[in-house]
């Protein structure tokens, strides 16, 4: 099994974006990428622009080895804005393609978009699905959980879907931010997963859109999620990435998956990378403060997932935006 992040948090850009490959089934889960729309009262700075470009290129250029697409819910950095012809055909034409179920569990927003989803997506598929709680065999078992919150339970964003590919004991957990919603640990502990990719909740909001007892609960969560699954490796990321004092505030988390002797990572710890946290130093990029080779830390990157920088690097303009939601 290869688990191959494409485009994450630490790589500059928010999205969860992962392409698995096993001997019968190649599966590309949350094609989207955005950009933050401010931070510190600032708008994306230009080395934002270059990643989210570049980023958006990536997932294209890899979606061609996928046969089935997976899209866990319909915020923007985990599909492709209703504009991005470009991104549909790339990511879509002609596969499998299993999603959340836009007419239910979903806000007005998650209903709109899903729609646009529907339209966009449903003639280009060789097949649509849609997947809350269901089961699959797409060359292997793919296994969706019923519709979780993302994040709190009650949160004004709505419900995510998460998956498990029996085949490796491969999670992906999406926006469930720590597993804030018992369902959602409930689902993991179930599955038992022996690697998983886990949203991290939104410390930066805490004592403001989000209580302290929430982030608390959510953090016993995530230590019972690390503690009773086998999983060795668990890349924790997207929200928790936004906040360049993660570490500290999920101190408890950290320690407990040292004494357990288990692997807590970035995407671009797991990729042997350094983290590329331009939205969280945009204040220090936008001042000329810190500077950042996107170009040739994408060059890199390319290297490392497999996928030829040239192509990547020759595909020019793109409709990505700025994500509001999530």
């Amino acid at each position: 099994m290869k688990i191959i992040p494409l485009a994450f948090d630490s790589f500059g850009v928010r999205s969860m974006c992962t392409l698995l490959e096993t001997g019968r089934l190649k599966l590309l889960i949350d094609p989207g990428v955005a950009l933050g729309p401010t931070r510190y009262g600032l708008g994306p700075t230009g080395e934002e622009w270059k990643a989210l470009e570049l980023s958006r290129s990536l997932i294209m250029e890899a979606a061609g080895r996928a046969d089935v697409a997976a899209v866990t819910h319909y915020h923007y950095d985990h599909h492709p804005f209703p504009e991005d012809g470009e991104m549909y055909e790339a990511c879509f034409r002609g596969k499998v393609v299993l999603a959340k179920d836009r007419r239910k569990n979903l806000n007005l927003s998650g209903k709109r978009r899903g729609a646009l989803f529907e339209e966009r997506a449903a003639p280009l598929a060789g097949r649509l699905e849609w997947a809350d709680g269901r089961e699959f065999e797409e060359g292997e078992r793919i296994e969706f959980s019923p519709a979780v919150w993302h994040g709190d339970v009650g949160s004004r964003v709505g419900t995510v879907t998460m998956l498990y590919v029996e085949k490796g004991g491969f999670l992906f957990g999406s926006d469930a931010q720590s597993l804030a919603d018992p369902e959602a640990l409930r689902w993991v502990l179930e599955k038992n997963p022996e690697f998983m990719i886990l949203d991290g909740y939104p410390t930066l909001f805490v004592g403001w859109r989000m209580s302290q007892k929430a982030f608390e609960a959510s953090a016993e969560n995530l230590k019972r999620a690390v503690g009773e699954t086998q999983a060795e490796t668990i890349l924790l990321e997207h929200h928790l990435l936004r906040d360049l004092n993660y570490r500290e505030k999920m101190k408890g988390v950290f320690e407990l998956a040292e004494r357990k002797g288990k692997r807590l990572l970035s995407a671009a710890e797991f990729l042997g990378l350094e983290n590329l946290f331009l939205e969280a130093w945009r204040r220090e990029l936008s001042e000329g403060k810190r500077k950042a080779e996107v170009e040739e830390y994408y060059r890199r990157l390319c290297r490392v997932v497999g996928v030829p920088f040239s192509s990547v690097r020759g595909r020019r303009g793109g409709k990505g935006g700025l994500e509001q939601s999530g």
